[in-house]
């Protein structure tokens, strides 16, 4: 398997390692049997997310991610996407749901690459009980089981890079 994913951030405090993030979007990837990727996980701040989310899909104020799919033109079936994860949603997310912040945005990270894979869910309370929610909840329990990966450059996600 060949899957190059880039991690970074625009600006924002991120609790979660780059190494962390890029492991558990290539466990998603290994898990639903991609063999070659190309993935941007970027972690973004409540206005620029509120910018996507008008601009991509219409809505008002921010989410807590969106993600991009792209076809790849040279017919090779690589998987190319971008995940675009805000974490001051997640945090408000993860302390109405009772869940760690980290939890929570390890839960958008495999949740925006189950996106790019073209998984979909329906909206309104019937998006728990979706296939693609339990797939979701399935691949977290397992990823989160694994152990962080020990590099020397674990640490939070790069600001700014891109």
């Amino acid at each position: 398997m060949s899957a190059a994913v880039h991690v970074s951030a625009d600006g924002v405090r991120v609790p979660l390692g780059a190494d962390r993030v890029a492991q558990l979007a290539r466990g998603v990837l290994a898990a639903e049997k991609v063999r070659e990727a190309m993935l941007s996980i970027t972690f973004v701040g409540a206005p620029a997310m509120a910018r996507l989310n008008r601009e991509h899909l219409g809505h008002r104020g921010p989410t807590d991610v969106i993600s991009f799919g792209f076809n790849d033109s040279g017919g090779s079936g690589a998987v190319v996407g971008d995940v675009y994860v805000c974490p001051d949603v997640a945090r408000r997310n993860a302390a109405s749901h009772g869940v760690g912040v980290r939890e929570e945005l390890a839960r958008l990270v495999v949740h925006g690459v189950l996106h790019v894979l073209g998984h979909d869910h329906p909206e309104g309370e019937e998006r728990t009980d979706s296939p693609m929610w339990r797939r979701q909840e399935a691949l977290l329990r397992r990823l989160l089981e694994q152990p962080a990966p020990r590099t020397r450059s674990a640490g939070p996600v790069k600001r700014g890079a891109r």
